[in-house]
Parts: C-alpha cells; sequence; structure tokens
C-alpha cells in the first residue's frame, strides 16, 4: 500500500538526500582553508573571502568544489585594473603558493592558470566525496575598488579584463536570508539547484538565489517558499534579467534564452500551485504527482487515477464538466510526464 505523505514531508524528505554531509563539508572547508592560508601568505596584509555554496550554505552532495577569493592591498594592486595590467601574473603567484604549500599533502595536486577567465583552479586530484572524480577550487585574486564598494575580479575574456563584482556582500545577503526564514532560505535553494539541474540548467545558481533574496524572507513551509520563488521568478524573468542583488555588477546572465527560461518557470509554478490546491482537497497521490513534476528524482511518483476518477465523477454528478476544477487531470494520471520542462 503506498504512503499518504503530506506535502511538507516529501520535500523535507527530498532534500535530505541532496543535502551535503558533515563529512563532506568539513573536509571542503578545511582545504578552503589551506589555501586561504597560502594566498594571504603570497599576498602579506591581503585578506580572503569565501564564496560559493559551501559559503552560502547551501552545498548539495556530491560536494565536488569550493570558491574563495583574496584581496589585494591597494598599494599590491597599484599596477593592475582595467587598463593597467591583467590578473595574469597575480594568478601566477596564487599558483606557485599553493603548489609550495599543498604538494605534500596532495600529490596529484594541478592547478590552471592559462586559458582561465576568473580564477586560478586548482584540482586535489582527491574528491571529499566518495565515488567522484575529483574536488577542485577556484581562488580568485580580486582588487579593491576605488569606491569601497565591491571589487575588481578578473576577467580575462574581455579587453578591459577585470569585472566590478561584490561576492562579499552577496554572502552577507544570503546568510543574512538564512538567519531571517530560519533555514528556509538555504534549504529551499538545495531544492531549487537540483530541479535547475535536472531541467537542463536554465539559470545559473547565482540567479536562483538572486532571485530568493527577492521574495524569502521570512520563515515558511518549503511548499509555499517554491510556490512564492515561482511565482516572483517567472514574474521577473519576464520583465528582463535579474540585476545584481548587490547593485554592484550588471545584470546576471541566464543559460538559454529568456523566453525559454520563463516557460520553464512558468510550468514548474504550475504544477506547485497545483500540488497545494490537491493536498487542500484531501487528494494526497495526486498532490505528490504533481509535486514529481518539478523534483522527479526527490519526490517518488505516486498513482492519482483512483482520486482524479473519483474527482471527475463528482464533478458530472455536481453538474460540472471534466475540465471544471483544476482542469489538468490528463497530466497527472500519465505516467511518462517527468519533468516540468515547459513544453
Amino acid at each position: 500500500m503506498v504512503r499518504k505523505e503530506s506535502l511538507a514531508q516529501l520535500l523535507d524528505e527530498g532534500r535530505r538526500k541532496i543535502q551535503v554531509t558533515d563529512k563532506e563539508l568539513a573536509e571542503a572547508k578545511r582545504r578552503r582553508r589551506l589555501l586561504a592560508a597560502s594566498v594571504r601568505r603570497a599576498f602579506p596584509g591581503s585578506t580572503s573571502y569565501f564564496n560559493g555554496s559551501v559559503a552560502h550554505g547551501d552545498a548539495n552532495t556530491p560536494l565536488t568544489d569550493v570558491d574563495l577569493g583574496v584581496v589585494l592591498t591597494r598599494k599590491q594592486a597599484g599596477p593592475y585594473g582595467p587598463g593597467k595590467k591583467s590578473a595574469l601574473p597575480l594568478m601566477e603567484v596564487a599558483r606557485d603558493a599553493i603548489h609550495d604549500d599543498l604538494d605534500d599533502e596532495f600529490p596529484n595536486l594541478t592547478i590552471e592558470v592559462v586559458g582561465r577567465r576568473r580564477a586560478v583552479l586548482v584540482r586535489f586530484g582527491d574528491p571529499v566525496t566518495p565515488g567522484q572524480s575529483d574536488f577542485t577550487a577556484d581562488v580568485m585574486t580580486a582588487l579593491p575598488h576605488l569606491s569601497g564598494r565591491g571589487l575588481y575580479i578578473p576577467n580575462n575574456k574581455i579587453a578591459a579584463r577585470w569585472d566590478r563584482a561584490d561576492p562579499i556582500t552577496h554572502t552577507r545577503m544570503v546568510l543574512h536570508a538564512i538567519e531571517d526564514t530560519k533555514v528556509v532560505f538555504a534549504r529551499t535553494v538545495r531544492l531549487l539547484k537540483h530541479w535547475n539541474g535536472t531541467h537542463s540548467k536554465p539559470m545559473c545558481s547565482w540567479n536562483i538565489k538572486a532571485l530568493c533574496l527577492g521574495c524569502l524572507d521570512e520563515p515558511m513551509s518549503l511548499i509555499a517558499a517554491l510556490q512564492a520563488f515561482f511565482t516572483h521568478a517567472a514574474d521577473e524573468i519576464d520583465k528582463g534579467p535579474t540585476p545584481d542583488p548587490a547593485d554592484v555588477a550588471g545584470p546576471i546572465p541566464l543559460n538559454m534564452p529568456r523566453s525559454e527560461v520563463h516557460k520553464r518557470l512558468c510550468t514548474a509554478r504550475k504544477y506547485i500551485n497545483l500540488a497545494i490546491d490537491h493536498e487542500k482537497a484531501g487528494r494526497p497521490h495526486s498532490a505528490q504527482n504533481a509535486l514529481h513534476q518539478v523534483l522527479p528524482e526527490l519526490v517518488p511518483n505516486a498513482d492519482a487515477t483512483e482520486e482524479e476518477a473519483d474527482r471527475l465523477a463528482r464533478t458530472v454528478r455536481s453538474g460540472g464538466t471534466s475540465l471544471s476544477g483544476l482542469g489538468l487531470a490528463t497530466g497527472l494520471v500519465t505516467p511518462t510526464r517527468t519533468r516540468a520542462w515547459g513544453d
């Protein structure tokens, strides 16, 4: 007999499946500390910062990478920046320092600088998650911006060689949101990153978090948070690219045409709303089936045929038509539909 689980239970079980383990997280943070110490040693007086999923508290398993940066002193930064030198010499200094400090512990360590757009790529040759091929780190060499707002970060693919960004403020904003929502923000982002990954990655993780910052600011259930996100995100993407929440960098680029991203968001919103409506009406299998369309690998499918047949029969007896009510019965009883791709 199939268990009847609430949407809250299904989502809690789903997010636990992908949540990074304490062991993975501890080792990733240890390696991050080693890297930070190396680059600070390479640039005396500099400061380091952490960003990305580990710093933001929303990492999923398997954990494959970590992000950090070093901010040079104003004196060290003097020869670099737009119209001056590129970050390549700085990246080479960071590479050499990391090799000096970590080669003994990680004999398979390799570090890439040439051809890298923004950051030194460190390959440890040793995963933190069993079964993965490796664990990597992006190490950014950044300059303080003259205005005091944000940083100049490398962009070796453009003529100016540098971009403005504010990863430190981004991390601060995310951590405040996690606190304000009593961890719901991080748990929702975990689910949304999984949704994104199973639906052709229409947007980058930072775009998801930036949109979450605009709609998740208080404690709520995970299903309510997903509903708030997809409603807000569909409306905002329909208007245009997502602006930088720190108001320093340019708009956040999408991974596919905006119309296609909007379609995926609208389809996910439809199924989340449908799941909520079914649960309120006492149809748990139909609710689970609808939620499965959004998170197919985290929420098992459920046969809603009996519930839908009963609903349609009651609709006919009450004098309505088979298209009344929620009106999406055919999509719910088709077991081959597994992704909310907006088709």
